[in-house]
C-alpha cells in the first residue's frame, strides 16, 4: 500500500514565489499519485512563518481550491525563523503522514529528486538527504566558505552531510525520534543525523531562484553558521582552555628567559613588544569571554524551555473538524 507523503515548505514573505511553487508541486504530486508511488491522501503543507505580505492569504486560497485537495497550511502566531518554522511543519505533518519531505519555497531544490528519495525509502531508508551534486552556480567566495564551514563542523565533532541543506525525507518513525530532542537552539542539519536509523543520500542539481528574494543574506548565513557550531559542540570552549594552557606555558618560559637575561646583566628593552603582548592577551581574553558568553546565553534560553513555535491556524485540523 502506498504511503502518505506530506511535503513541508516553510514560507516567509513568499507571495511572488508561492503560485509558481504550487503549480510545479501540484504537477509533481499528481504524477506520483497516478504512478501509485504515494497515497491519494498526500499533501503539500505550507508553513507561514509570520509573513508580512500576502503569503498566508495565498496559502488559504490554495487550500480552498475546488479543483485540488493537495494543499494545506499552518500559520505560526509570529515569526520564529526558518528552523523553527520547519520544525513546526514537521511536527504537524507527522500526525497525518507516513513520510515527510522538507524543502524551501524557492524551488532551487530540484523537485524531481523526490523520485530518488522515494526509491531510497522503498529500500528501507528512514531518512534520505538531498545533496547538491556540484556548486558550480555559486560564487567562488560562497563555494570556499561553504566547504570551510563543513570542515570546521567536522573538526568540532558535528556529524554533518556535505552540501546538504534542509531538503530531506524523514519517516514518521524518524520524526517521532526527532520530537524527543528538546533543544531551543535549533540546527536541524546537525540534529537529524543524531536520530540514527538507516539513511542514504540523493544528489541533484540546484536551480536558480525564479522569483522573490533570498531570505538568507550574508549576515543571516553567518549567524546560522555560528548557531550550528555552538548548538552542537562544546569544542570552542575546550579550544580556549587549551589555548589558555599553551599561553600560560609560554609565559612561564618567557619569565625564566627574562630572569636569566637579568642575572646575566643584559637589560631587557622594548616597550613595543610589551604593549603588543598586552594587546594580544587582552584581545584573546575578550574573544574567550565572548565565546563563553555565547554558551551561557544558550544555557539561559534552554533553561527557560520556551516553545520553539506556537501554531495559530492548522488548516488540516480545521478541515478534519468540519468533516
Amino acid at each position: 500500500m502506498a504511503e502518505t507523503l506530506y511535503i513541508v515548505i516553510p514560507c516567509y514573505n513568499e507571495e511572488e514565489m508561492l503560485p509558481i511553487t504550487a503549480k510545479e508541486l501540484m504537477k509533481k504530486m499528481d504524477a506520483l499519485m497516478d504512478e501509485g508511488r504515494i497515497s491519494r491522501n498526500s499533501k503539500v503543507m505550507f508553513v507561514d512563518d509570520g509573513s508580512k505580505d500576502a503569503t498566508w492569504e495565498i496559502i488559504e486560497k490554495l487550500h480552498n481550491m475546488q479543483a485540488s485537495d493537495i494543499f494545506t497550511g499552518v500559520k505560526l502566531s509570529r515569526n520564529k525563523g526558518h528552523q523553527n518554522a520547519l520544525l513546526a511543519g514537521l511536527m504537524t505533518a507527522k500526525k497525518y503522514a507516513d513520510i515527510v519531505i522538507s524543502m524551501d519555497a524557492d524551488l532551487q531544490d530540484d523537485i524531481n529528486a523526490v523520485d530518488g528519495m522515494l526509491d531510497k525509502r522503498a529500500e528501507g531508508c528512514e531518512i534520505v538527504y538531498g545533496v547538491r551534486s556540484s556548486r558550480e552556480t555559486d560564487t567562488a567566495f560562497k563555494r570556499s566558505t561553504a566547504r570551510g564551514y563543513y570542515k570546521m563542523l567536522e573538526l568540532m565533532g558535528v556529524e554533518i552531510t556535505y552540501d546538504h541543506a534542509d531538503y530531506r525525507l524523514m519517516s514518521r518513525r524518524a520524526l517521532e525520534a526527532l520530537s524527543q530532542f528538546k533543544e531551543v537552539n535549533l540546527f536541524l542539519r546537525g540534529m537529524v543525523p543524531m536520530v540514527g536509523f538507516k539513511s542514504d543520500i540523493v544528489t541533484y542539481e540546484r536551480n536558480e531562484r525564479v522569483a522573490g528574494e533570498s531570505k538568507y543574506p550574508l549576515k543571516k548565513m553567518l549567524a546560522f553558521a555560528i548557531e550550528g557550531i555552538t548548538s552542537l559542540s562544546v569544542k570552542p570552549i575546550r579550544f580556549i582552555t587549551a589555548l589558555g594552557v599553551i599561553i600560560f606555558v609560554i609565559s612561564i618560559i618567557m619569565l625564566i628567559y627574562f630572569l636569566i637575561t637579568k642575572a646575566a646583566g643584559d637589560t631587557v628593552r622594548g616597550w613595543a613588544s610589551t604593549i603588543t603582548s598586552v594587546w594580544a592577551l587582552g584581545g584573546l581574553q575578550m574573544l574567550a569571554i565572548g565565546v563563553i558568553g555565547e554558551y551561557i546565553g544558550k544555557i539561559y534560553l534552554e533553561t527557560k524551555a520556551r516553545p520553539n513555535f506556537i501554531i495559530d491556524i492548522d488548516l488540516e485540523e480545521q478541515s478534519s473538524e468540519h468533516n
